[in-house]
């Protein structure tokens, strides 16, 4: 014990840097890679009863891990609002010390050793208090007054309600079995398939479900409530079945047939562009739940009571799509298949997964509708922070949305400046599939789009993704009765900057290159309407000089 007191202290003073940065002991204990957590976990057996009436869990989860140093003292995640009764590994039980959120665990684990830890816990696990967005439980009751349940932990993290090795970068290789016990007259959902129902009891039931990839700790969830089953298949582009999977409350049977045709859609746009559904053998679920929606892996949290849009508004009104279907659906590339590292690069995540909505959208429905719908998403681009994070904090400070919307922007601006959609769309297929199942950080993206393109975007991304300012552009006009001379600029972070820009002439729009150094082109005419034109960049143009 007197040796974790030790690493207490060591923890402190290694963190005083990042606590100058307003982070604490709390945030790097969560958010880093420290030498207690060196271990490779390679899968989880989740075993928990649900006590709905109290709201409280009672489980064990065991920790299937091999050490990738030699470790005296080994950390697992574990929320202070749960208690640890009791951690064993080969038989014997060990000794632990709490931290916060971490449990610091007295072992002896050799370089390369296989071990698999048993965390006994019980407890009332936190309640969310706007769920996705505030991580916790949701108990509710559906409209015939009947428990229904469920828990979204994005960012906040799993260990809110089971012990786990809570950091992005670690996921079990192997997949994973959750098991949950709940009233008989229940059904409760995970992710994964299936594999059985048995009687815990009486008056409850367990429900074993199997995850056979991959999976980050968040997406790990479950659902309990009055649920109705229902399925269908998609035929992918070589003939092969997925099975489709919907559980909704049992009132809303109907509707959902109707409503949930659409997935099938969304499956065949997004295996166009990129590669059949990732989690082929698990299957693609959506289940009806008690909050707006979430990306848990083959189970999708859905909430958006069967309306177009995202709860009926906010996409351009001539067109009728589920926003939840499609936005929580094109996380299963982005998101849970390819996975960041680490928080700071979640624009990983949400940027690609709001620019696949304008791909669903160009596919189905044009060019020029995809660029409408990305301009119908500009105004809530806030420019005030920089998309990438601080690392190694867990880091949850993003205050706006500018990792969906600015992070889609990047891409589109980004595939303009490769001047070739048939490059660009090799490009990102490529990449998905070169780290699918993998966990990444933003340099991982950029130095592959260096790498196939074989040109320095470097600049692009330091101005797009580690600058707040986009960049802006500058036009001024000198013009005489026969002829026009147009200047311009960019107004921008980094130096370097080279990007496309188009400038319209009495309606006609030419590209151009700009750099942070003035360029003029020069006409032997006079023109009535010059200005530019950024609908397919994310530029900022500012009024003409004369």
């Amino acid at each position: 014990m007197k040796y974790l007191s030790a690493i207490f202290l060591f923890f402190l003073f290694s963190v005083t840097a990042i606590c100058q940065n307003s982070f604490s002991l709390k945030d790097s204990l969560r958010g880093s890679l420290r030498p207690e957590r060196n271990y490779d976990v390679s899968f989880y057996d989740l075993d928990v009863a649900v006590d709905i009436n109290n709201q409280s869990l009672k489980g064990v989860c065991e920790i299937h891990l091999s050490a990738n140093e030699a470790l005296s003292v080994l950390q697992i995640d574990l929320f202070e609002k749960m208690n640890i009764r009791k951690i064993t590994e080969g038989g014997r039980e060990l000794k632990f010390q709490r931290s916060y959120d971490a449990i610091l665990v007295q072992t002896n684990l050799k370089k390369g050793e296989q071990a698999v830890f048993k965390c006994y816990y019980d407890g009332k696990p936190q309640v969310a208090k706007n769920a996705p967005w505030d991580g916790g439980f949701v108990w509710s009751k559906d409209q015939n007054g009947k428990p229904w349940v469920g828990v979204a932990c994005e960012g906040t993290g799993a260990s809110l309600w089971w012990p786990n090795k809570d950091h992005l970068s670690d996921e079990p290789e192997k997949g994973m079995e959750i098991h949950i016990t709940v009233p008989s007259e229940l059904m409760a959902i995970s992710n994964g398939n299936l594999s059985k129902v048995t009687d815990a009891d009486k008056t409850h039931k367990t429900y074993h479900w199997k995850v056979s990839y991959p999976i980050n700790n968040y997406n790990v969830s479950l659902y309990i409530g009055d649920y109705s089953h229902f399925s269908d298949q998609y035929t992918a582009l070589d003939g092969s079945i997925l099975p489709l999977d919907y559980y909704v409350l049992s009132y809303n049977v109907e509707k959902a047939r109707n409503h949930f045709e659409q997935a099938k859609k969304m499956l065949e746009v997004y295996e166009h562009f990129f590669d059949k559904y990732p989690f082929w053998n698990d299957g693609y679920a959506l289940v009806e739940s008690p909050y707006l929606g979430m990306e848990h892996q083959s189970a999708i949290a859905y909430g958006n009571n069967y309306q177009r849009g995202y709860l009926g508004g906010r996409i351009p009104e001539n067109l009728n799509f589920d926003y939840i279907i499609v936005h929580e659906s094109g996380h299963e590339y982005f998101g849970n298949a390819v996975s960041c590292k680490d928080h700071a690069d979640m624009w990983i995540h949400e940027g690609f997964t709001t620019y696949l909505e304008s791909l669903y959208v160009e596919y189905l429905f044009g060019r020029k509708e995809a660029l409408k719908y990305l301009d119908s998403q500009r105004s809530m681009i806030q420019n005030k922070h920089p998309l990438i994070g601080p690392r190694d904090v867990n880091y949850q400070g993003f205050p706006d949305s500018d990792m969906y919307y600015k992070g889609s922007w990047a891409l589109q601006t980004l595939r303009f400046a490769i001047k070739n959609d048939s490059t660009w769309f090799k490009l990102i297929k490529g990449f998905y599939n070169t780290y699918k199942y993998k966990n990444i950080d933003s340099e991982t993206f950029f130095n592959y789009v260096n790498n196939y393109t074989k040109k320095d975007f470097t600049p692009f991304f330091k101005q797009y993704f580690y600058h707040a300012e986009i960049p802006k552009l500058k036009i001024k006009v000198e013009a005489d009765s026969n002829r026009t001379r147009i200047i311009y600029k960019l107004i921008a972070a980094e130096e370097k900057l080279e990007i496309p820009i188009e400038i319209s002439i009495d309606g006609r729009v030419i590209p151009l290159e700009a750099g942070t150094k003035e360029r003029n082109i020069e006409f032997r005419k006079k023109f009535k309407n010059i200005k530019g034109v950024n609908n397919q960049s994310l530029v900022e143009v500012l009024p003409i000089e004369n």
